[in-house]
Parts: structure tokens; C-alpha cells; sequence
């Protein structure tokens, strides 16, 4: 038996659940499993529970299924948690998770806590989507599905250019292409693709950014003003942590933005040997080696100033 028929057995109510601000591989991973279940599992009920995705993603079938309404009231037989590593990642879908009769776990996160029933975490795989190829049938995967593996693989891996990026990825890369798939599109108007007003955060970012620890660190902020000056929510503000990271110099980049009054969503990008998702951890959040995020309370100074504790306790050995 397959990973999908052994997992739907007694299953016929299911949920999808992603993170909290889902990012291409959140996104490609949930649609890629509930076109999946269409194709091939049709007498499964299923939904898809995730905050509201990007336009940029529209190309994706089913995007319009996902559901952003949390407080719909529902039990189910199964809760599929795609690309998480907590449960506080999950926000106000976690309440599916806690009511459902079983639940499974496909993710890629090193510090994942190991939360559901079932976990199945592939620290040194590229992306959830790649985990989850392989828990899929090839024969049957469908152009449908394969855009939305692709979709999550070169938003992970950066277009192939980060570190998590092997040969196994590439190998499922080309398969997804082989099943006819548009990837100069999806590389384009996915990832590349900015709109004016994107342009214009990404470069007061840039213009506002700060480097210090000898410059072998960067960080930059965008306040809650800001955003509503400019009309931009977080989703506007993907980029801009990786163009930071290539800052010649740096080992080590952080943006943050505001969510709430001295509340900021911090991400953390590393060049070399630094773990930042050990520093993620310590405050709450977590990631992988080279590319992790958490939430931090304070002022922008304050929140600096630790961040910057934790990242010198790696490059220069503090205590």
C-alpha cells in the first residue's frame, strides 16, 4: 500500500493546515496534497486551512478552495500538517489540529518539535514539497500537482542557489518539468516578479539598513507606518531578507517587520557556518541552519541588541 492509502484508511473528513504567513513551500506543499487527494481520493472530504495566499500564486488549481476562515466549526478524522514545526506556527488553525482524531506531520524544519501523531521531518531535505514528492506516486503525480511541488522547491531553495539545494532536488526538479510544466512562468511571476509599491519597500529597506559587529552583520526594519503608507502587508515584503544576505561582507542578515506595537517578525539569514536557527530557537522561533524567523517584543534597539548577543556567542565565541 501506498504512504496516502495506508494514511486514509478509516478517513473520511480531512484537513490541510499550514503556517501562519505561508510562504511558497506552505502553500505548494497544501495544494499539491489536496489536488493529489482530488485526483485520487475523491470520496476524501477535504479542506485546506491557511491564511490567504498571495496573488502571485493564483496559477495554482485550487487556490481559490483554500479556506481563511478559522472559525468555521469542524471535527476531523485527519489533520495533515504541512511545513510547520510547532504548533504555535499554526496559528488559529491549530484548533483543527487539537479536535481531529489523528494527525500526521510532513515537514523539513530541523527544530521540529515532533507534535503530531505522526511526524515525518526531513531536516536535510530542500523544502516540505520535496519530502512530500516522496511520499507520493510518481506515475501519479499530474501537472496540477507537479506546479505546485516546483512552485515550493524554488521558493525554498531560492531558485536552486541556497545550500539545502542537492542533487536529489534537482532530480525532482526535472521531473516536475517533465511533466510539462510552465517553470520560466513559475520562476518569473512567483518568485522574481515584484509589483511598484514591493519595489519601493524593498528599497527603503535597503536604504535604512545598518550593519554592525564589524560589519559581518546587517539588519534592516520596516515599521507598521510604513507599511500603511506604502499599502504593503507582509506579503510584500518577501525578497528582502535575501537581498540583505548578499550584502558583500555579511555573514549574517536580519529583517524585521512590525506586527503589532513593539512587536516584530524577525528573519534571520546566514552566509557561512552560523546557525541561526539555534538564535530563532532561543527567542521563541525556529528554521534551519541558514535561514530561520521568530517574534520579538521590545524596541527596535532592544531586539537588535539581543539578537546581536546571540549571533556574536557564534562569531566570536562570546559567553
Amino acid at each position: 500500500m501506498s504512504f496516502f492509502d495506508t494514511m486514509l484508511e478509516d478517513v473520511e473528513t480531512m484537513a490541510i493546515i499550514g503556517h501562519i504567513r505561508p510562504d511558497g513551500d506552505c502553500i505548494g506543499s497544501c495544494l499539491a496534497a489536496y489536488n493529489y487527494l482530488e485526483e485520487h481520493y475523491p470520496d476524501v472530504r477535504v479542506t485546506v486551512f491557511l491564511e490567504e495566499p498571495s496573488i502571485k500564486f493564483g496559477y495554482l488549481k485550487n487556490i481559490q478552495c483554500i479556506c481563511s476562515d478559522f472559525s468555521v466549526e469542524a471535527e476531523f478524522d485527519l489533520c495533515l500538517c504541512l511545513d510547520c514545526s510547532d504548533m504555535l506556527r499554526f496559528g488559529e488553525a491549530v484548533r483543527y489540529l487539537n479536535s481531529a482524531k489523528k494527525s500526521i506531520c510532513v515537514d523539513h524544519h530541523v527544530t521540529n518539535t515532533g507534535f503530531a501523531g505522526q511526524n515525518i521531518v526531513e531536516a536535510k531535505a530542500s523544502s516540505t514539497c520535496e519530502v512530500l514528492f516522496g511520499l507520493l506516486e510518481e506515475e501519479k503525480i499530474s501537472k496540477a500537482v507537479a506546479e505546485c511541488i516546483y512552485t515550493g522547491i524554488i521558493h525554498d531553495t531560492g531558485v536552486f542557489k541556497y545550500d539545502c539545494t542537492s542533487a536529489r532536488t534537482m532530480e525532482i526538479a526535472g521531473k516536475m518539468m517533465a511533466k510539462g510544466i510552465d517553470f520560466p512562468h513559475i520562476i518569473d511571476n512567483s518568485f522574481y516578479r515584484k509589483t511598484y509599491i514591493q519595489n519601493q519597500i524593498l528599497g527603503r529597506a535597503l536604504l535604512e539598513s545598518i550593519t554592525f559587529l564589524d560589519g559581518r552583520c546587517i539588519f534592516s526594519v520596516i515599521h507598521k507606518r510604513d507599511m500603511d503608507f506604502y499599502g504593503v502587508t507582509s506579503a510584500d515584503m518577501d525578497g528582502i531578507i535575501d537581498q540583505l544576505r548578499i550584502t558583500e561582507g555579511v555573514e549574517c542578515a536580519i529583517f524585521m517587520y512590525e506586527t503589532a506595537c513593539r512587536e516584530y517578525k524577525v528573519s534571520l539569514r546566514s552566509t557561512n557556518d552560523l546557525d541561526v536557527s539555534k538564535i530563532a530557537v532561543y527567542f521563541g522561533g525556529g528554521g534551519h541552519v541558514k535561514a530561520a524567523g521568530c517574534t520579538m517584543a521590545g524596541s527596535v534597539h532592544d531586539v537588535v541588541n539581543n539578537l546581536s548577543a546571540r549571533i556574536s556567542v557564534q562569531i566570536n565565541g562570546d559567553t
